[in-house]
Parts: structure tokens; sequence; C-alpha cells
């Protein structure tokens, strides 16, 4: 080796440094085994001396850096929003400028231009991607940062999702994020409740509905429902459900269509669960009696007119309506008893279905038939049962032929009313009572059949049927049902 110089004196070392000197293996490896757990303490341990949060953006100005999130993804500026409260903060500020809002508040709602609705789902896709970063724009602790690091470093993760953020790290208190999220969107005129004058050609509410869907998924119902409360407070929402269940139907046409809109915008439509919808149709119905929770229901789901959107009220009235005028209200209904919320028993359910076909007088039993054949098998039959088992046997009768009509009109299959009827005859205790049920039936037939030759006879347009042959086809169900 080289010869030391003039003068040099060797170090003194203590025993357990010759040790290591004399053990060159044993010095690597406790070298390498406190370089590792340097490393892990550094990043793990609160209490260390960390880098800085900015890291290598420390050395570049404000603007650099905001230049830098205009070439980013709404999805990866929720990501980086994860590296620091520092860093959060920071993308805050830039969301709060003109140019940030401008690029992450996307307002052309009114372009119909492009083919094929494509513009929808893409700016629906923004707005969700919008919510999942707004889901990681919170304060961050410490000790949740170098947790989020550590996950990061020792177990690999690939691509960054939100949702592992959302569920392995705390969330500010609900109110404290609404109000935030309101003071940013409330610069959107078309998110606001009747902001927009064209509401039928807008994709605003649509929009706002999916940001605070993805804003809610997995949160518990408590939070849910302060959610609620929070847009009932911002939009005077029941003060306005207040007005028009109290207003004669059609006279605030408006106020329906907007409450319409804005329910099934942004409460209802576009959940993936059918319990996270009955939820919010619950939060929607419950506060009020039995009888505004049917005029609501018809508002929300009932047919409205293709033009002009406004709610159609004589359409159960003045003729039979078609399948797309029951399916939404025969849905929700559908809804309400399938999921076994429990708010909702199944008499609840059966209540509200009888205090809907006097929405907004008496309905045609043609279309109250209809609607209970679209709304299934068990509200079709609890309906039914309910009213043999609270003596309505012959209110019940004149349903029973209605059904069987509406299955022969609209081409259903006639056997299952068949089954149907034969079901509800095991409703009665006793052979006397179901024979009078059956009688019944057939005087209800021979009722129907005396109104249309009445109608024939005096030229007036039949109101129920097309033909002649679909009452012979359908009293057919009456000798069917006494076999066995």
């Amino acid at each position: 080796g080289r010869e030391p110089k003039p003068g040099y004196t060797p170090p003194r070392t203590s025993e357990a440094q010759h040790f290591l000197q004399t053990d060159p293996g044993s010095h690597r490896k406790y070298r390498r085994r406190n370089h590792r757990s340097s490393r892990f303490s550094n990043i793990l341990d609160p209490d260390s001396q960390p880098l800085s949060t900015l890291g290598n953006f420390k050395a570049l100005p404000l603007e650099i850096f905001q230049i830098i999130l205009r070439c980013l993804s709404v999805k990866d500026i929720s990501v980086l929003s994860m590296v620091s409260k520092t860093v959060s903060q920071h993308i805050i500020n830039y969301i709060s400028t003109s140019s940030g809002s401008k690029r992450l508040l996307l307002q052309d709602f009114h372009n119909l231009e492009l083919p094929d609705r494509r513009q929808d789902s893409t700016i629906l896709e923004h707005y969700r991607s919008l919510g999942n970063l707004c889901n990681v724009m919170r304060i961050v602790t410490s000790k949740e940062l170098y947790l989020i690091k550590g996950i990061l470093l020792y177990n690999s993760v690939r691509p960054v999702r939100s949702l592992l953020f959302k569920r392995c790290t705390l969330l500010l208190p609900t109110k404290e994020r609404l109000k935030y999220i309101h003071k940013i969107l409330a610069e959107v005129s078309c998110f606001k409740f009747n902001g927009c004058v064209t509401p039928l050609q807008c994709l605003g509410l649509p929009c706002y509905g999916m940001f605070l869907q993805t804003l809610t998924a997995g949160w518990d119902e408590l939070e849910c429902h302060r959610v609620y409360n929070f847009l009932c407070e911002l939009t005077n929402l029941s003060r306005n459900m207040q007005t028009v269940v109290c207003s004669k139907p059609g006279v605030a046409t408006k106020l329906e269509l907007w409450i319409r809109l804005f329910c099934r915008n942004v409460l209802l439509d576009r959940w993936t669960r059918q319990s996270d919808s009955a939820f919010w149709l619950t939060c929607i119905l419950k506060p009020w009696p039995m009888v505004n929770q049917a005029r609501l229901l018809y508002i929300i789901f009932g047919p409205v007119a293709p033009q002009d959107g406004q709610v159609v009220w004589q359409k159960m009235i003045e003729g039979p309506a078609d399948e797309p005028s029951l399916k939404g209200l025969a849905d929700a209904i559908k809804l309400l008893y399938d999921t076994g919320t429990k708010e909702w028993t199944a008499d609840d359910v059966i209540s509200l279905v009888d205090e809907l076909s006097v929405v907004p007088r008496e309905w045609l039993l043609e279309n109250n038939a209809h609607l209970l054949i679209l709304s299934g098998n068990s509200v079709c039959f609890t309906f039914m049962a309910s009213k043999a088992m609270n003596g309505r046997a012959i209110e019940l009768a004149r349903l029973i032929v209605f059904l069987a009509l509406v299955c022969e009109k609209e081409l259903y299959c006639m056997d299952w009313a068949v089954k149907m009827m034969q079901k509800v005859c095991k409703v009665f205790s006793t052979p006397v009572e179901r024979n009078n049920f059956l009688q019944s039936v057939a005087n209800a037939f021979a009722y129907v059949i005396m109104e249309m030759l009445q109608s024939v006879l005096s030229g007036s347009t039949l109101l129920y049927l097309g033909s002649h042959s679909s009452i012979q086809e359908a009293q057919a169900v009456v000798y069917q049902a006494r076999s066995p």
C-alpha cells in the first residue's frame, strides 16, 4: 500500500471498532441493517425530521407548479394531492384560481353537436374524476402522510387510486367538506336549483349528480343524511316540495319540473346499487305524510309531456296509459319493496300504491292493473291479498278482470294472470268465500261486457280494449281459476 505521510498518526480504536475492522463481513451486514432501519424510520416515524413536503417542487416558482398541474389529468392531480399537506394546499389554491376553475369546472353543458351523444359520456366522466379529486382534497396529518409513503415504498403500490386513500385515511368533518365543495361549485349556474334557462337540454344537473355520487360513494348513512340536509338547505328543496304538494296539481308546473329534474339527475339516477337509490328516495319521501309521498312519487316518476317535460296529471284518468308512462312509477315501487330497507314495510308500500291510484283523482282500473303488473309479482300479489283479507272482494274482482284484460291487450302471458288468480283464491279461508269471490269475478266480466256493448251502440270510442275477442280471451281466466 501507500506509505503514510510524515507526521501522520493513526486514530486509536476501541475494542468494538477493532472487532468490526477485523470482520469485514460483519461490518457490511451491520451497515446494511442500520441503513434499512434508518430509511424505514425516516418514512414512518412522524417525530423524525422529514424532507421538504414539496420535494423537488420546492425549487420551482408557484407559477411553474401550476403550469405543471395544467398538463395533468384530473385523476393524476387527485393522486398528486396525496403527496403532502403542502402539495394538497397548493392544488386547492390552484382550483381557486380563475384558470384552475375554468379548466376543472367544465361548463359546456349545452353543446349537443357531437354525434351519438359522445359529449354526454365525456363530460360525465370528467365530473366523476373531479369527485374523486375532491375526495382526497383534505388536510392530511403527519402520521397519515408517513403511513402513505410507507405503503407506497414497502408494498410496491402501482398506480394509486383515490379510493385507496379514501379508505385508509381520515376525512375532514362532513360539513366542512361540503362547505368547501359548495364554494367551488357555486360558480356554475347550471348546478343551482332553477339556475338554467333550458334545463331539458342541459347536462349540468347530471354532472352535478355524478360528482356527488362519486364523492359520497362508501359514506355511511349518517354522513349521507347530512349531505341531503345540506342540499335541502342550499336549494330550499323541502320548501319547494311543500309548495307543490300543497298546491293543486299542474299549478306550479315549473317548480314541479325542477323538483323532478333535481331529484332524478342529482339524487336518484345512475346509481349502480339499488340500495343507494332506495336510500336517497327514502330521504325524499319519508319526511312527508303518505298522501304527499304519493304526490311526490308521481311528480318525480310519473308521465311527462315530451315537448316541455311538464307532468301530465290527467294521463291516468282520461284514458289507458302506455307502458313507458307507467314504467318509472312501477320501478320506484318495486325498488322500495324489493330493497327491504327498515324504513319501508310491505304495508307501507301497499298503502303508497293505494294512495297513488287516486293522484290526482281515481285512476282507470286498467291503468291501476297495468301498474301492478309492471311492479312485479310480489307487489301485485301482496296488494291483492291485502284487499282479500280486508273484505274488499268485489273491488278485488274488478281488479282481476282488468289484470286479465291488460295481459291480453299488451300481449303479456295470460297464464300469469291465471296463476295469480289461483294464488289469490288461496288467501280466502273457506270454500264459501272462495266461491263467492269467483262469482264476483264472473259478474265483473259481465258488467264490463255490458259497458262495452253500450259504448258500441252509442258510437263512442272504447275506453278499455280494442276488440271483443279480448273480453272472450280474458273471461276464460275465471273458468281456469275454478279448476284445481
